[in-house]
């Protein structure tokens, strides 16, 4: 797997820019920019901070596409809720999460 593009999709798909991850992860944008243009991996901690900003684990971080999605708690009670909604609210929902990026 190829890190640096993974937290480029990453960053796509939550519509952030370089400034916004660095804001939400606590790193500098001087840490961002060298994994960037030097092309280096990160070490743990800083690819825990990345992890950590976008919500997910090391382990959801390197999953490939083909296997099973692990759930923390927080996110299986969101899906245990979002069941039981209808079609109807669901959407609606959808709709405002869409609004949130």
């Amino acid at each position: 797997m190829d890190v640096i593009q993974r937290i480029d999709e990453l960053m796509k798909e939550h519509n952030w820019s370089s400034y916004k991850l660095s804001a939400k992860s606590g790193l500098s944008t001087s840490t961002l920019a060298n994994i960037h243009t030097r092309n280096t991996i990160p070490s743990i901690p800083t690819l825990e901070a990345i992890c950590k900003a976008f919500g997910i684990t090391l382990s959801q971080f390197f999953q490939d596409e083909t296997s099973t999605v692990q759930l923390n708690d927080e996110q299986m009670e969101f899906f245990n809720k979002w069941m039981s909604l209808t079609k109807e609210q669901k959407k609606i929902l959808n709709d405002i999460i869409k609004e949130f990026k």
